[in-house]
């Protein structure tokens, strides 16, 4: 029941009058929407942390690349991003190409 105060200092282009307490409020709740939504499930799902590939453009390239696995195993209907992996996987020369229509 202790109560307690943050003070919380933010960058933004916005304006004093467009900047409300609750404005900013929003944008890091959407922030955070994307941070769970789609890199939670790259590093849980495809392990992305402990990925070797470091390089050059490699590890963006990979980065897109699992985006737009997640993002068609979402269209083909998979709310469980590594259930839908492992059901893909089962089935590797057929169900990749049915998730992407091309089947």
């Amino acid at each position: 029941g202790k109560q307690s105060r943050e003070t919380v200092y933010v960058i933004t282009d916005l304006t004093s009058r467009q900047a409300s307490p609750e404005r900013i409020a929003k944008i890091l709740r959407a922030h955070w929407v994307i941070e769970n939504r789609l890199h939670f499930v790259r590093d849980t799902a495809f392990r992305e942390d402990a990925s070797k590939i470091r390089t050059g453009h490699s590890p963006e390239n990979m980065a897109t690349l699992r985006s737009f696995a997640i993002n068609q195993l979402r269209t083909a209907g998979h709310t469980n991003i590594a259930a839908g992996l492992r059901t893909t996987a089962l089935r590797p020369y057929e169900r990749p190409l049915d998730v992407l229509g091309l089947n």
